[in-house]
């Protein structure tokens, strides 16, 4: 499980309470850090940065203290203090030989597939070119809605590691592991090395985001390993001011807590998994039926449609499926209950009449698993 020899590419994600030390940004800290992925690079990895800091720098630049609950006043953070953030990477990397590109992200450009598949070759690209990216959540716009918002870059880097098709995840924290309980109440707690996999109990009982700065938890960790786990890629939970703790892992020393993979899903399938839904189709139980025998969905299935999405659009189907819808809302509206020979009068169109157009354009969940996509799905196709 700690064999990490062979690795090609890896995520490194470092978090608000690492990179700062008195509500400040720890330069010498960002210092050791350059000096660590410059060695991974000098072994021929390829290596994605995922960082936090920027409310919290803006923060401090402006004088304010305290948790910024304000969304308003956390975009106006963002906004001051992503630059300064960056300022003090490219300083500092510089010195290190390593140039260093920055990548801002909302969850609109990874739902929305064109745009998805641009930041995927541009991130290619910026590799194949030896830079670093480094990863940040787009804070100044993403935070005004919810829907827009990953909550916690413990999630964004989960992400990035799946889209990147990545095969490790360092989530460099302020805890040294994953624990048998929490450490701060349960002085008997015991870290754990290996987790093979993350059960709903876990996070259940882990414990919530207390820093002023952060916004990650262990549950959030723990969700994190379960969207990585889906793309096929480990991940090591570690203590960010480890001695060397980035070579010791990639050494395979007992660092940290290493949690297992699952089968790696194809690209399109993680793709869509954790995606926001656009709306949803409702339909009757042989349509669900159908579904899950991998058959076609038929407008005489369709109950109802809730919301208003284009075609090409993720929706859900019931509770159980997603899927790359074919047709608009208003498109299956029309169709909802009619059949399927009557599709091509009621759209005046020569298009197909398959709601799904491929296989590959379904993910499924059984039914006591959570469709935000922090459990394993099988795979339609």
């Amino acid at each position: 499980m700690r064999n990490f020899g062979e690795l090609r590419r890896v995520v490194v994600k470092v978090g608000t309470n690492v990179l700062t030390r008195n509500d400040r940004i720890d330069r010498e800290y960002i210092e050791e850090l350059a000096r660590q992925i410059a060695w991974l690079r000098s072994t021929g990895r390829e290596v994605c940065l995922v960082s936090s800091g920027a409310i919290g720098l803006g923060a401090r630049e402006l004088g304010i203290t305290g948790r910024v609950q304000d969304v308003v006043l956390r975009q106006a953070c963002a906004a001051v203090g992503q630059p300064l953030l960056m300022q003090v990477y490219r300083e500092i990397f510089s010195r290190q030989s390593v140039p260093i590109a920055q990548v801002l992200l909302t969850r609109e450009v990874l739902n929305d597939r064109t745009s998805y598949v641009q930041m995927r070759n541009a991130v290619e690209r910026l590799l194949e070119l030896g830079v670093l990216p480094v990863f940040n959540e787009n804070d100044s716009v993403a935070v005004a809605e919810i829907s827009r918002a990953f909550g916690d870059n413990d999630q964004l880097s989960a992400l990035i590691a799946s889209k990147v098709d990545a095969e490790l995840l360092v989530l460099l924290s302020d805890v040294p592991g994953y624990y048998s309980a929490d450490p701060r109440t349960s002085p008997g707690a015991e870290l754990i090395s290996l987790v093979e996999a993350v059960t709903p109990a876990m996070i259940a009982v882990a414990g919530k985001a207390g820093s002023s700065l952060g916004t990650g938890g262990m549950a959030t960790k723990l969700r994190a390993v379960q969207i990585a786990a889906e793309g096929g890629c480990r991940v090591v939970l570690a203590h960010g001011r480890e001695e060397r703790v980035l070579p010791r892992i990639l050494q395979g020393e007992e660092v940290g807590t290493v949690f297992g993979a699952r089968r790696r899903l194809k690209n399109r399938s993680r793709w869509l998994l954790h995606s926001a839904p656009r709306g949803k189709i409702i339909v009757d139980s042989g349509a669900m039926r159908a579904i899950r025998n991998h058959n076609s969905l038929l407008p005489s299935g369709i109950v109802a449609v809730e919301g208003s999405f284009e075609a090409g659009s993720v929706v859900m189907v019931n509770e159980g499926v997603k899927i790359v819808s074919s047709f608009s809302s208003s498109e299956l509206e029309a169709l909802a209950g009619r059949h399927s020979s009557e599709a091509g009068q009621i759209l005046a169109t020569g298009r197909s009449r398959r709601i799904i157009a491929r296989p590959e354009d379904m993910v499924f969940f059984e039914e006591d698993q959570d469709l935000s996509g922090s459990t394993s799905p099988e795979e339609a196709g």
